[in-house]
């Protein structure tokens, strides 16, 4: 292959007062069309990799040209057009001149191969904007498109930035789910440049396809969405409908190929966009939904002494993940002191934690699960509340942990708080199709799922019925928990 050389012409933010060396960084995006396919049964099966080497003139006696290899991009198989998401962010200096030379390779080198054509490299550069900020996001799809015959679908994310003469720039690749339609990916840190290079309104382009294993991926649909947007946090606005433009053209009834929402990952209970926003005038909605159910239930409990947990948060002092941390700070004793000690946990909880995804269930599930495995006389009969915005990220643990705990004494209380969709949790509910895992059948459903904005009026800040909401709540609570006694012959113990 040829090698091809870029000049730069812009000096960028250079600042003669602050600055030794006039320097801007500069980053470099490498694309290539057309490669040659060395394979008869594939395209070009072994990995391809982008190599990139600086020179620099070196002046000594005799003037000298060198080169230093600087970096090389991702593997990508079973493509003859791949675009590179892994960028070189380069120094450019303005009083020198750099050559850059690309080497494209397969296992096999490209080059040398007379009269054969072996492809085109594309190269783009854009000044970067000095902006330092980090972020971290997280995706999960809802009803996207089946394009697998003897399946669902492996979907998976393309993020491309929009450049400044109007065309895309690949900037990150999430990993592929395998067989669903309502994916969650793994949650993700780019740097805000990278996404829109500190332009907050520049448009992001999001594609969503099905992964295939000869490199042929079908293409589900796209959204476009800014880092403004994204930046507000998960609500109502980041909600996304995946449109396939030929689908829409052919169809006059399609809608949509499912939907792509963000979630929550490092929320900050500061800001009012926060579900968790710590407001001196009201309570917020964990607060007014644990408040408003917690006093409900606690009248069935002798003690009153609830051992409360946290899931999802960075806890001090050296900012490990925990999806099972004690509100009051204390793991030898989470207990609190009715639902007024527990809201008092929370507060401080706030303090002290820093919000953070991804969110699993599983975690606090099986830490019940372990008290009520010990505990199967009758004499006690435990019941956990979850409250929670609807994001899930370990769906297919949940389901397993629900499915072990089926057969104990315990109940699950889901109560959805925010804007988000709740098909995750009415899955866990149970009440139309029993959970399963790996097979495995719940011995009886478990789980009761309540959206608590179904109580609450437009302002979001009063309970329209509590006598509803309670009924609602302890609905299936009775029930559940006579199945589990009448299944055991436990009978109740005379008074």
């Amino acid at each position: 292959m040829n090698n091809s050389f870029v000049s730069m012409a812009s000096i960028g933010e250079f600042d003669p007062l602050n600055a030794t060396i006039p320097a801007t960084k500069v980053e470099i995006t490498v694309s290539c069309r057309n490669l040659l396919d060395r394979d008869t049964f594939s395209k070009s099966d072994p990995s391809k990799t982008c190599l990139l080497f600086v020179f620099r003139w070196l002046y000594s006696v005799t003037t000298s040209f060198s080169s230093i290899s600087f970096g090389r991009t991702e593997v990508i198989d079973n493509t003859l057009n791949p675009d590179f998401v892994r960028k070189f962010l380069l120094d450019y200096f303005f009083e020198e001149r750099q050559n850059l030379r690309f080497d494209l390779r397969l296992e096999r080198s490209l080059g040398g191969i007379s009269g054969k054509k072996c492809g085109t490299i594309i190269v783009k550069a854009e000044e970067l904007n000095n902006c330092r900020e980090s972020v971290m996001m997280q995706f999960c799809g809802n009803k996207l498109d089946k394009k697998d015959f003897f399946g669902k679908s492996d979907p998976f994310l393309v993020f491309y930035r929009s450049n400044e003469d109007g065309t895309f720039t690949i900037c990150h690749k999430t990993e592929v789910i395998k067989n669903t339609l309502n994916p969650v990916w793994q949650a993700f840190k780019i740097p805000v440049r990278a996404l829109c290079n500190g332009d907050y309104d520049r448009t992001i382009k999001v594609e969503v396809y099905d992964w295939d294993r000869d490199g042929s991926h079908d293409f589900i649909g796209e959204f476009s969405t800014s880092y403004r947007e994204l930046s507000r946090g998960q609500s109502q606005f980041n909600v996304y409908e995946v449109v396939n433009p030929k689908k829409k053209d052919k169809k006059k009834k399609y809608l949509n190929s499912g939907t792509v929402s963000q979630h929550v990952i490092c929320c900050n209970p500061a800001q009012p966009t926060s579900l968790h926003y710590m407001n001196p005038y009201q309570l917020n909605t964990y607060a007014m939904a644990l408040k408003a159910v917690g006093e409900i239930i606690q009248d069935y409990d002798s003690d009153k002494m609830f051992p409360a947990l946290g899931f999802g948060a960075k806890l001090p002092p050296d900012g490990r993940v925990s999806h099972e941390f004690a509100l009051n700070g204390s793991p030898q004793n989470p207990y609190c002191a009715g639902i007024e000690g527990v809201m008092e946990a929370y507060y401080q909880s706030l303090k002290s934690v820093q919000l953070y995804g991804p969110t699993n269930f599983s975690p606090v599930i099986n830490h019940v699960a372990r008290y009520a495995a010990s505990v199967k006389d009758g004499s006690q009969y435990f019941v956990l509340l979850i409250i929670t915005d609807g994001v899930i990220s370990d769906m297919a643990q949940t389901k397993e942990s629900i499915v072990n705990a089926s057969c104990l004494p315990m109940s699950i209380i889901i109560v959805g708080v925010g804007p988000a969709e709740f098909d995750a949790m009415v899955e866990l509910d149970g009440d139309e199709i029993r959970i399963s895992s790996r097979g495995r059948y719940a011995e009886r459903d478990i789980v009761q799922f309540v959206p608590f904005r179904d109580y609450i009026d437009r302002t979001g800040n009063h309970i329209l019925s509590m006598a509803r909401l309670a009924k609602d709540v302890l609905a299936e609570i009775p029930d559940q928990f006579l199945s589990y006694m009448r299944t055991r012959g436990i009978k109740p113990s005379p008074i």
